[in-house]
């Protein structure tokens, strides 16, 4: 097949989550398919990138978007019904370059990523395949109920209503729209009443993260990962430093906790104390794990499924979370990922795996297990296939 992918972001390096799905997914269909790539660069340094996504995609075209370009958009949206997180993506310059690309290259299906970019390809009169890949709205709907500030929260509901129309109205243009979560696609069958809407998991890459002899007896350091600039994460390690951590410390006052991940913000950077290290981008988060006796995702608002709750179950690390997420893993409490809801019970369980390396080893390598069987790449990659095939 002949295969275009229409992204939001310039897809590598792989350091998150959209990023690293376009990448991993490309990357094996490469072996038996010729792939296309147009996307948008956030920046001038990610159109050095292109030299290397031609090492997987026969033709790069990347579109360079100012930020100052994209806030105009939204400033023009502000009295549409278009939501803020479309229109910060409006380009002529990418609706043109899809175009022209179309009439000079034969095209099988078209793989347009995420919600966003939907605007581009939703009239192209080709086999097109719509990777959400979470349920948008129920990420603003959990965004919305978290917010305490008054004045966000008017501007968030508008927003979450926008976007729920636009979610709710945007598939009929698509053969098919995939979601990474069991939670998210039963959200979007329900709210929506759509059909033409399946699975595609999130996955994991082992030849990345590795189980291999992890070392189950460190009993002293817990870690988070993620883009620090990302609301969801620093709403959840706000969180978890001022309302768990010290749950943690009043037992075990030795314990560390490390906040690995790029763009650290500045109330994350405040938090750095002699428990508590801000380590800024990490080139292998892999080394960073095998420290790990516990790796935590309190997250209050999102969808879909986490990355590094996926990467944690695969180095064998066992996992405290909060709801979110966690329906998306289909897995009972306690294989590989524990659920808690309140401060208290997270503390507690944080407590109870640094004091059993027996229980910390059990419930890793249960993880690690699920995560081989349920969130291999390859897999996913294969059933991304027959998706494909099936609606050409």
């Amino acid at each position: 097949m002949k295969i275009l992918f229409v992204a939001n972001r310039v897809p590598y390096p792989p350091y998150r989550g959209d990023k690293l799905k376009i990448y991993n997914i490309a990357r094996r269909l490469s072996i038996n398919h010729e792939l296309f790539l147009i996307t948008f660069a956030e920046s001038k340094k990610e159109l050095d990138y292109k030299i290397e996504l031609e090492k997987i995609f026969s033709k790069v075209i990347i579109i360079y978007l100012p930020k100052w370009k994209s806030f105009f958009n939204c400033f023009l949206a502000i009295f549409t019904s278009i939501p803020l997180q479309v229109a910060y993506f409006k380009s002529k310059l990418l609706q043109q370059t899809i175009k022209h690309f179309l009439l000079n290259n034969k095209i099988d299906i078209i793989h347009t990523q995420h919600l966003r970019m939907s605007q581009f390809t939703k009239d192209i009169k080709i086999a097109k395949i719509l990777d959400f890949p979470d349920a948008f709205s129920l990420y603003w709907k959990r965004r919305l109920e978290n917010r305490k500030n008054n004045l966000f929260k008017i501007f968030e509901n508008i927003e979450f209503k926008r976007l729920y129309n636009y979610e709710k109205n945007i598939l009929k243009f698509y053969n098919l729209g995939l979601v990474c979560s069991v939670e998210d696609l039963n959200y979007i069958k329900k709210e929506h009443n759509i059909q033409n809407i399946a699975l595609l998991k999130n996955g994991v890459d082992f030849d990345t993260f590795s189980s291999a002899a992890h070392d189950y007896s460190i009993n002293d350091v817990i870690i988070f990962t993620g883009n620090m600039n990302y609301s969801p994460n620093i709403d959840a390690i706000l969180y978890f430093a001022n309302d768990i951590f010290p749950l943690i410390l009043n037992k075990k006052n030795n314990v560390k906790f490390i906040i690995a991940g790029q763009k650290p913000v500045k109330s994350i950077c405040k938090l750095k104390s002699q428990n508590i290290e801000v380590t800024g981008f990490v080139e292998n988060l892999n080394e960073y794990y095998k420290k790990a006796s516990v790796v935590i995702s309190p997250l209050r608002f999102g969808a879909g499924t986490q990355n590094k709750v996926l990467e944690a179950m695969a180095m064998g690390i066992p996992v405290v979370c909060t709801k979110i997420g966690f329906e998306g893993l289909e897995v009972k409490n306690g294989e590989g990922v524990f659920c808690e809801t309140n401060p208290i019970d997270f503390a507690s369980r944080v407590i109870e795996l640094l004091e059993s390396e027996l229980m910390r080893k059990k419930c890793g390598t249960q993880g690690n297990e699920i995560a081989k069987k349920n969130f291999c790449w390859d897999i996913i990659v294969k059933q991304l296939e027959n998706y494909m095939i099936n609606n050409l």
